[in-house]
This record gives C-alpha cells, structure tokens and sequence, in this order.
C-alpha cells in the first residue's frame, strides 16, 4: 500500500471521528428540541425554567439593593458582600432541583427508550447550569476573601501605628494608657546622666518626659505592660464605635451638610467602615468629619486606581468550571485545544507587544517595583509621580500638574527607571550659597548649621509635622508626641551637613543640606531654609556679593573693621553650634 495513502486514511479516519463526536453532541441537542415539542410535561419545565430564572434575577437584584441599604452593609461590608454572592447559587439549586425531579418522575417511565435518553440528557443540562452557577459564586467569593484578608492586614498596621504614636488624635481620652502601662528602665538612659534621670523619675510630668524620650539612636527607653488581656482586640472595637458615631451623624442629619445622608446610593453619600479607615490611614488617622466631603467624593478620589491582580481570579476560575463541564459533555480537550492553538499563536504574534506589557503589569504587581504614588524619573527624563499602573500604559503625573507622560508598562521593567520613593525614603534638600570673601569661612559654617538646626525643628507641613528626618523628633524635648520625622530612620545620619565648596571669582561657595523625608518635602523645606538663611545672615552681617564684575575701588580696611565688629557675637555662635564635620576630616562625600 502507498504510505502516503496510507496516511491519507488515517487522517480521513481521524476525521471522522471527531465529525462523529461532535455529531453525536449535536444530536443531543436536536433530540432535546424534539422532545420538547412533542413533550407537554418537559414543556412545562422548560418554562418553568425560564420564568425561575428570570424571577431569581430579579429577586437577587432587589435583595442586593435592599441590603445595600442596611446599616450592616456599611459596618460589615465584607460579610455583605458575601451574603450576597453566596445566595445565588441557593436560589438557582432550589429551582433546577425540582425542575428536574419533575422531569425525571414524568419522563423515566416513558416507553421509548429514546425518550428515557433524552430526558437524561435534558436533565444534564440542567445540572450544568447549576455548575456553572456555583462556579461563578465561588469565583466571586474567592476576591472577596482575598480582599478580607488584605483589610485584617492593613488593620493590623493601623494597630501598630496607633502604639507607634501612643494613640489616634481622635481617641476619647487618654485610651492609650488604659491598655498599657509604661515600664521605666532600671537606669538613666543612653544620653541622659543619672542626676537628670532620678529628676524626671521624680515626678510625673517627668516620667511622661521619660516615656517619649528617643536616644541620639532613635531608640525608646523603658517598655510596655498591657492592662487588657487582648489589647488589639479592645482598640478595634474602639475604632469601631468611632464608625457608629460618624454612621449615626450621617443617618441623623447631625452633620457638617446639615442633612440625612442616605445609605444604598449609587453615588454613596457615607462611607462603609473599610473606606472610613482609608481615609483616615490617607489622612494621617485625624478624624473623618460626618458630611465634610462632597457626595461622592471616595468614588473619584479612587477612579483612577488600577484593579487589583486578585480581580483575574473570577475569571480564572470560571474558566475552569466551564472547561470542566465542556469535559463532562465529552468533548475532547486535547482535540479542542489543537483546533485553537494555531488561532491562539496568531493572535499571540499579533498581540505581541499587548503580551509583553501585561505580564510586565504581572511583575510590577507581584514584586512592587512600582506602585501609585512613587516619585520617579523615566530615561527620557520625565520626572513626576506614578498616577496608574494598567496592564496596557502607564500614567506618569508630572510634579507641578502640568502634564502628563503616558508609557508602555513594559518600560517600566525594561529601560532604566530612577525611583526616589522605594526602600530608603531619605532625599537630600541642598542649598548652595556663596559669600563674600572678607567673611571667616568658619564663622560662615557656623552659622549654616545654626540655619540647618532650625530647619530641622521649624520647617514643618501643614499639619504641623516635621519635614526634615531626624534622630529625634523635636517635639519630644516639649514633652509632646513624636510627629514620625524619627520613625523609620535606619541610616546613622548626622545633620546638617554644610560644606566648603569652592572658592567662586566673587564669593565664597558653600552647601547646605539635610535630609527630609520624601521627595516632595524637599522644595518647601530649601524654600523655608532660604528664609532663615537670609535671617541669619542679616543678623551677623554675612554678606553676599553681587555676582558681577566691577572695579574695585572700596576701603577693604574699613569693610574689614565693619565685619570684625561682630567677630565676638559670630565667635559665640561657633562655641555653641561648632562648625559641623569641617574640623573633622571625615572624608564622607555627596
């Protein structure tokens, strides 16, 4: 025999198989409409059916906006959610159950052995449909249990900085010291003698002095004892009843709007309690004002943000149910995924680019090699802040809103990308200035770190919190809470730093840095310390020469008794600021 005929029949066989399957599927199908217009009782179910169908999509609607108006939808929105969702798959069993018992007691005892195959098949059908259900509920409810747990997270560090700040500004009283007891140390601390120790141990302003005392490391002293046998648990329902009392001031009209806000809106006038704690995490945890924001204000603010990976899941899994029950049906997978395959490595090709960027939106996601907010600057030069990630470009918000770069995810993980926000949150706020030359370079350092001190303890936002990272947060000498400007500080920086830089035509160059705690902070924080250099300077008559050239035909002499006049007054400034790591000789460098 030829073993190219040979071949032929084998692929002519191979066909006819498969033609012969499919056939056979159909078949199925055709019978069941057959059945159904010859078949008063399969009739009856099929409408039955439908019409259950259609009612459990309307009950499920009405259920849902019903609920979304209840007060337990905004104080538990997670178990709401999957109340809601798990509901579905009861309605649809309780319907197609008995549509087909019904068919399997008024059609299995039929003659025809063709008739008992077709109500088999129709009550498969059936069966699928409830599957397919299910699996779409369990697709839905996975995202809501991955969302829970991401939410106990983010609890938790919502606990852990309220100890970090020894209580929220809205607390009711001193809540703090309810849970737990501060525990002084046995002796007096690093940077403190034992003298002023036993003082402050002395009396109670002092020992409050004590407990927010930071050493010159960053390090707290003395320890905590709880009062409560589970402290988280007694903070989250006081955070809890915080929620009830804004819920209640919406709902009553005892708000900043002077009206009842309404639940279950499509535009939501109040916020669920999972969006309440963003806001006030985003707010630095003051307090969230009942009716102070426009309605609808959450909704925009969050617009923008991408989706989360987690939202591939439903799709995923309903997927996978459906390959299932193609299986089921008897379709052969193997034979199915050879009939798409070529299909699928066209569009592939075609979609080369859109592949490449989605798994690059993979990698972003799972790694955190960029997230919204991040400062960073792209190889093109664009400086400005991640706006929002998505699986196809990436927004790039300039710093002063003026425009914005729109670019292939891909470049994200494929060009050179400076990022100033990952990791190490330390960005150095420089300063140069320069002088004129019948000043003392070491009075001038001198009175640069007396500019840098101040900076450090006076350059604040406009919630009154440092911008400049310290060692320790100058509230704390006050006998006041820490701000966080100490918080997080791994690095052994000393501050400022001033430096020598070169000797101009005209003047004297020096620098002046410290370092603040993000990338924004630093324009403020070189504005403000230009301020107080100006200050400073025209107290101790640190002049600043005119950048031109000129003839000189001034009394140097004279200039000179003018600025020694003040030699004694600038000489004690040097005693007490020093002139920083002039003298020292570190060698450490920019």
């Amino acid at each position: 025999m030829d073993p190219q005929n040979h071949c032929g029949w084998i692929g002519v066989a191979e066909e006819d198989e498969i033609i012969g399957a499919v056939s056979e599927q159909v078949g199925q199908f055709e019978n069941v409409s057959e059945l159904l217009a010859a078949s008063t009782s399969l009739q009856t179910a099929f409408v039955v059916l439908i019409v259950g169908i259609m009612g459990i999509m309307l009950g499920y609607r009405l259920l849902s906006k019903w609920s979304r108006s209840k007060r337990f939808s905004y104080t538990r929105p997670h178990v709401s959610r999957f109340v809601n969702v798990a509901i579905l798959p009861f309605f649809a069993i309780a319907l197609v159950t008995p549509t087909n018992a019904y068919i399997q007691t008024f059609e299995i005892f039929d003659s025809e052995g063709s008739s008992v195959h077709i109500s088999a098949t129709f009550s498969k059908m059936l069966n699928t449909l409830n599957v397919l259900i299910i699996g779409y509920t369990v697709a839905h409810l996975i995202p809501i249990l991955i969302t829970k747990r991401e939410k106990s997270v983010l609890e938790r560090e919502d606990y852990e900085s309220w100890i970090l700040s020894r209580g929220f500004p809205d607390d009711k009283g001193d809540f703090f010291h309810k849970l737990f007891k501060w525990i002084p140390p046995p002796g007096a601390p690093e940077d403190m003698d034992d003298e002023e120790f036993r003082r402050h141990m002395g009396t109670e302003e002092g020992r409050k002095y004590l407990e927010g005392f930071r050493t010159s490391r960053g390090r707290e002293v003395g320890s905590y004892e709880e009062l409560v046998k589970d402290p988280f648990e007694e903070w989250k329902e006081s955070e809890r009843s915080k929620y009830y009392e804004y819920f209640d001031r919406c709902t009553t009209g005892n708000n900043e709007s002077g009206r009842r806000l309404r639940t279950g809106q499509k535009i939501e006038e109040i916020y669920a309690i999972d969006i309440w704690r963003e806001e006030k995490r985003t707010g630095g945890f003051e307090a969230i004002v009942s009716g102070a924001r426009p309605v609808g204000y959450a909704a925009k603010k969050r617009k923008d943000i991408p989706k989360s990976v987690t939202q591939l899941i439903p799709i995923a899994v309903f997927a996978a149910a459906v390959l299932g029950v193609v299986s089921w049906w008897g379709v052969d997978l193997i034979v199915l995924a050879t009939a798409t395959g070529g299909f699928a490595i066209g569009i592939g090709l075609a979609l080369q680019e859109t592949m490449q960027n989605w798994f690059a939106y993979i990698m972003i996601r799972k790694d955190g090699i960029v997230v919204e907010g991040d400062r960073i600057e792209l190889d093109t030069g664009y400086n400005g802040y991640v706006h929002k990630i998505t699986s196809r470009v990436t927004y790039v918000r300039h710093a002063m809103n003026e425009s914005y770069a729109i670019i292939p995810t891909r470049q994200l993980i494929n060009a050179q990308i400076v990022n100033y926000s990952k990791e190490l949150k330390m960005v150095p706020a420089i300063v140069d200035v320069g002088v004129s030359y019948l000043n003392d370079p070491k009075q001038v350092a001198s009175i640069l770190v007396k500019v840098g001190k101040r900076a450090m303890a006076e350059v604040t936002d406009g919630k009154g919190r440092h911008l400049v990272r310290q060692k320790r947060c100058p509230y704390l000498g006050a006998n006041k809470a820490s701000c966080g400007c100490d918080a997080g500080l791994h690095v052994d920086v000393n501050q400022p730093v001033v430096r020598f830089q070169n000797f101009n035509d005209s003047a004297l160059d020096f620098s002046i840095w410290v370092y603040v705690r993000d990338y924004g902070s630093q324009f403020k924080t070189k504005t403000d310390m230009r301020m107080i250099m100006y200050e400073e300077f025209k107290r101790y008559d640190i002049r600043i020469p005119w950048p031109i050239r000129t003839v000189y035909q001034g009394d140097e002499k004279r200039e000179a008794e003018e600025i020694g006049s003040l030699n004694a007054e600038r000489g004690r400034v040097m005693s007490k600021y020093g002139i920083g790591d002039l003298s020292k000789g570190s060698g450490d460098e920019e």
